[in-house]
């Protein structure tokens, strides 16, 4: 009698597939991050499925997609419910992120551990522009898609976990230091407009 075998069932299955597989997973990674869905576990599971370099280019494609996705449906969302729910800082925010654009989605990109849906309907709600959240998402996912996709595909291999680990903590330290450098640059503008 032949169960379900777990992750190699869904590696056969996916093998056998083909392009088909691909495109079924890079459509459900965008549709399921449009909801509060771990983005971290489906491209840890991309790596298992398709490897580190295939499961990157994947996660990669389909998180745009549902970055795109939520963006748009940001855009539709009302400003009010918004700044009720962030109570009251949506103006804070909407500065921050209109004066640095580009350097901010990439910081908050960086950070792996950053919520990935509520960024993307908050950069469609607040003053982000379209190319810079598009060129900040699609350059600033990258490193963390690598990180967590290497975590998928090395399985129980430690070397591979540890790289992985390692690579999470370098872009939580960098992202954290350039999102640091734009708040210390907004404080200092801030001061100079204050004494003027």
């Amino acid at each position: 009698m032949s169960g379900w075998n777990g992750p190699e069932q869904l590696q056969e299955w996916v093998r056998s597939a083909g392009w088909a597989g691909a495109l079924v997973f890079v459509v459900g990674y965008a549709v399921l991050v449009l909801v509060p869905t771990p983005s971290s576990v489906l491209t840890i599971l991309g790596g298992a499925l398709f490897g580190l370099w295939w499961g990157t280019v994947l996660v990669w494609s389909g998180a745009v997609l549902g970055a795109i996705g939520g963006y748009l449906i940001g855009r539709r969302v009302g400003r009010p419910a918004v700044d009720r729910l962030l109570s009251g800082r949506l103006r804070e925010a909407d500065a921050f992120l209109t004066q640095h654009g580009l350097l901010a989605v990439l910081a908050v990109r960086l950070i792996p551990l950053f919520p990935f849906t509520p960024v993307n309907y908050a950069s469609g709600l607040l003053g982000v522009r379209w190319r810079d959240y598009l060129v900040g998402t699609t350059l600033g996912i990258v490193p963390g898609a690598l990180a967590y996709a290497s975590l998928g595909a090395s399985g129980a291999d430690p070397v591979g976990i540890v790289i992985g680990v390692g690579a999470l903590v370098v872009l939580l330290v960098l992202g954290g230091a350039v999102a640091q450098r734009l708040r210390s640059r907004n404080s200092t503008a801030a001061q100079r407009s204050s004494k003027s």
